[in-house]
């Protein structure tokens, strides 16, 4: 690893900088080298429809041409309030190829940030997937004042009859016709560019084109809570994709690559890896959260991006599964795991409990079984089917014995060591036996999981590295326009974020924060020159508002954060400011802490003024203990409706959904507090970990934030009721 003066580089020979490319020549140099009849992929009810490179670079040249055919210019604003299929590929492309500055809008932002970011960037044009999603922002756009255009994807035949009626329908005031924009199909706006397509039309679309040029706006959450725009350049997410392909090994070019694609194309991570997968010739299969699972063993991907949540979910399943035999091993008799298609019949046998104990061949002889067809031993019959099981799956019937058997051997390996002589050896029959099939969860061709947008816990990692699933867990901000590290190749360790991607400069400052330089780093946030300077440095250095260390290997270690948000394990970012000063104007609440960096949901710890509090309870007949008043249902109740308030206005993943009442007061003295009276995260994170770990328990017990009592209005007095309005609340998508 290459170092100077504390700051850390890429590896040599683990990857490049590709610097002036604009995106669309991305695909136009896909299409030369490795034209791809099947390179997207959409499921539709009939099943998967394929379009080919080619043809998806004649859509987008349509739509450039239809989109200036609109009378928009280089450089104005379109928005996308798509779903991430095939069509947002399409639109993106045809956007940006048109000179268009295009700004993705995640689907689960309320509508008021939609309108918010719409006004914001002034935007002359949407486009959005259907008329269900228009009939639900139709009644605000009204304060949209400077959109023009609306272009809708997916319309049916009497769509015309449809805009006329229905999108001023449902719960919202008729709106006049003469303050709507005029509303299109996708295939009216490509069927006006295809009338203008020809070489010279097209020649002239590139050549207007250049790699400095401002290709798109992502907002995130602000420090305040509104929407904050990250402006990257075409340059910055083209070399940033191309930097990170190529410093993945064995990455093939063309169809000999099949990714799996459910990640939200709005975030940056998924889209610089479908620009990377676009410049490659790749065959691209779009999923989503609700199939993902059925499409991983459908089109058995060699390449799949996620979060940590989903590879949590698959982990804690595999656990789950192993500790059964702990408790069923002495009530009940061995149950087999089935599996269909079943060729071969392994009888239930036991792998010895002190199997660490013994040599390996005692091991693999007390490990051996019978089977039923041929009574050959398990390990003659390993050898005679190697070639059978590295071409096809072999469907074995599992006992819960054989997977607690081989959970505790994978939870012993480490990446990056090499394991002894009898463990190496007690791998490969469990790679035969079960690790074969936990690969089949994820399609059984996976050549790597590409982890990003949270922090993976090291002991997954290395379960999986175990099974022979190779997780490149990496790091990097919207503002960097994806990765900054990440693990690839002979550069992976568990518990870090791998090494500098090529043309990252990264180096830790004095109070522990992450900084970073590269030709990636985002030209600053959208009419915010404040916070611009604040995050970028005069010496040209990103502030990442993480902490972090870097190993004596040269990897970089995540260690906490310094800035207030954070991030969920669904890669989300929540920003914490919003709804703590919401709670902390009512007397009732001292301090309030959001919760969640790395979880599935946020959570927060309520620090009661408990003078006020008191006053209040006494003041309806409850005189209890402190300890026995904050258990009280009518007081976690009451609770509860400060943050049902509070929680209005968010998105519904960063809404707070389980809290727990704190009986301490923060202080300096007792570093709950910083000198400058600053909420000290890390400590209360430390101090107060059983309580948050206690709300992120899967076995749950009744516990504040999630109370339910019958007939509550007849224990409790009334507490003040609030609805929180439609336009408050996330869209429906």
């Amino acid at each position: 690893m290459l170092s100077t003066d504390k700051t850390y580089r890429a590896p040599p020979n683990s990857g490049e900088v590709v610097l002036g490319r604009t995106l669309p020549s991305l695909l136009d140099e896909a299409c030369d080298r490795t034209p791809n009849p099947r390179a997207f992929n959409q499921f539709t009810d009939t099943g998967w429809q394929p379009v080919s490179n080619h043809e998806l670079r004649t859509a987008a040249v349509e739509l450039a041409l239809g989109l200036l055919d609109l009378q928009l210019e280089k450089g104005d604003r379109i928005a996308l309030l798509m779903h991430s299929d095939i069509n947002f590929c399409i639109a993106d492309m045809g956007s940006l190829l048109a000179g268009l500055v295009n700004v993705p809008i995640d689907l689960t932002q309320t509508i008021e940030h939609i309108i918010f970011i719409l006004q914001h960037t002034q935007a002359k044009a949407l486009i959005i997937s259907n008329l269900e999603l228009l009939a639900q922002i139709i009644p605000y756009l009204e304060n949209s004042t400077y959109l023009q255009t609306i272009i809708v994807v997916d319309v049916p035949i009497d769509w015309h009859q449809q805009a006329d009626k229905g999108m001023r329908m449902k719960d919202a005031e008729p709106i006049s016709s003469h303050l709507l924009p005029e509303v299109f199909s996708l295939e009216q706006i490509r069927s006006q560019g295809r009338t203008k397509n020809s070489e010279l039309t097209v020649k002239e679309l590139k050549s207007n084109l250049t790699a400095d040029n401002l290709a798109t706006i992502i907002y995130i959450p602000g420090i305040t809570g509104e929407p904050q725009g990250v402006m990257l350049t075409h340059e910055n997410l083209s070399a940033n994709a191309l930097a990170m392909f190529t410093g993945i090994p064995d990455l093939a070019f063309g169809s000999q690559e099949v990714i799996l694609s459910f990640l939200p194309l709005t975030h940056v991570l998924a889209r610089v890896f479908v620009y990377g997968h676009i410049n490659y010739g790749h065959s691209i299969y779009f999923s989503n959260s609700n199939r993902v699972l059925k499409h991983l063993k459908e089109v058995k991907p060699t390449i799949f991006a996620t979060v940590p949540l989903l590879l949590e979910k698959v982990y804690s399943k595999l656990i789950e599964i192993g500790e059964k035999t702990k408790t069923r091993r002495k009530k009940e008799p061995e149950k087999r795991i089935n599996l269909p298609h079943q060729r071969i019949t392994i009888l239930p046998f036991r792998f010895p409990t002190a199997w660490e104990g013994k040599t390996a061949l005692a091991t693999l002889r007390e490990a051996t079984v019978r089977l039923s067809t041929t009574g050959r031993t398990l390990k003659t019959h390993l050898l005679s089917r190697r070639n059978a099981i590295s071409t096809r799956q072999l469907d074995f019937p599992l006992s819960q014995s054989m997977m607690n058997w081989a959970v505790k051997l994978a939870q012993k390996y480490e990446l990056g060591k090499t394991p002894q002589r009898q463990d190496a050896l007690m791998l490969k029959v469990a790679d035969r036996l079960v690790f074969l099939q936990w690969r089949a969860v994820f399609g059984g061709n996976i050549k790597y999981l590409l982890s990003g947008g949270a922090a993976l816990k090291p002991e997954i990692v290395n379960l999986f590295a175990a099974a022979g699933i190779k997780i490149l867990q990496g790091y990097g901000l919207t503002e960097t326009s994806s990765a900054v590290a990440c693990n690839r190749s002979q550069f992976n360790r568990a518990g870090t974020v791998g090494v500098p991607i090529a043309g990252v400069e990264v180096a830790i400052a004095e109070d522990g924060e992450i900084l970073t330089k590269s030709p990636y780093i985002t030209q600053g946030y959208y009419k915010n020159p404040e916070a611009t300077q604040q995050l970028i440095d005069a010496q040209g250095w990103l502030h990442t508002g993480d902490l972090g260390e870097f190993t004596p290997e040269g990897f970089l270690k995540i260690t906490g954060l310094k800035k207030s948000r954070f991030k969920l394990s669904t890669g989300k970012y929540v920003t914490s400011q919003p709804i703590e000063s919401k709670l902390k104007k009512s007397p009732l609440v001292a301090h309030a802490v959001t919760i969640g960096s790395e979880c599935k949901f946020c959570a927060m710890l309520i620090f009661p003024d408990l003078e006020n509090l008191r006053q209040q309870t006494l003041a309806i007949g409850i005189d209890l203990p402190t300890e026995d008043l904050l258990e009280h249902p009518c007081i976690i109740a009451l609770y509860q409706a400060l943050i049902d308030e509070a929680n209005c206005h968010l998105p519904h993943w960063s809404t707070v959904k389980k809290f727990q009442l704190i009986n301490t007061k923060l202080t300096i003295e007792n570093g709950l507090l910083t000198s400058t009276q600053e909420i000290n995260r890390a400590k209360i994170t430390e101090v107060f970990a059983q309580e948050i770990n206690a709300m992120y328990e899967e076995k749950r017990t009744q516990r504040h934030g999630d109370v339910k009592i019958e007939k509550i209005d007849e224990l409790c007095p009334a507490n003040p009721t609030f609805s929180c309005p439609a336009f408050a609340r996330s869209l429906n998508s």
